[in-house]
């Protein structure tokens, strides 16, 4: 393993949060780290996480300009990681010797894929370590 890291979509949906400045501020915080140092990864599922809640959940949707800006500046630097067989193949090796969902399956493979040390998400239980990664709820 490495200094790498992995970001869950959850951390980007936060800088857009106003009614969570405390949360948005860590958010910021990490996102920048990961940017700045090329530790920091995510792969294809939180692009498109992203996007869906951006568009639908947001008080204000984000247009498609935006978008197409938001992917360019933060998100395409850290895209590390596509989807695969191999990658469906992992997270179907996850979801059964773990316990979770198929789409945080999804996620801890693709930080193992990137050979992360930690996984940064506050959708799974802080401390936890599955394989040889460490999961860290920023907020914890």
């Amino acid at each position: 393993m490495s200094d790498r890291f992995f970001l869950d979509t959850n951390l980007f949906v936060y800088t857009f949060d106003d009614t969570a400045p405390a949360k948005a501020k860590k958010a910021a915080q990490l996102i920048r780290r990961a940017a700045d140092t090329g530790e920091g990864i995510i792969s294809y599922q939180v692009v498109q996480e992203f996007f869906n809640v951006a568009f639908r959940r947001f008080a204000q949707p984000m247009s498609a300009a935006e978008a197409e800006q938001y992917l360019i500046t933060v998100l395409r630097p850290l895209l590390a990681i596509h989807s695969s067989p191999a990658l469906y193949f992992a997270a179907l090796r996850i979801a059964g010797r773990h316990r979770i969902s198929w789409y945080d399956s999804l996620i801890v493979a693709a930080a193992l894929e990137g050979q992360c040390e930690q996984l940064y998400s506050e959708d799974f239980q802080h401390g936890r370590k599955i394989e040889n990664l460490r999961i860290a709820n920023p907020f914890a």
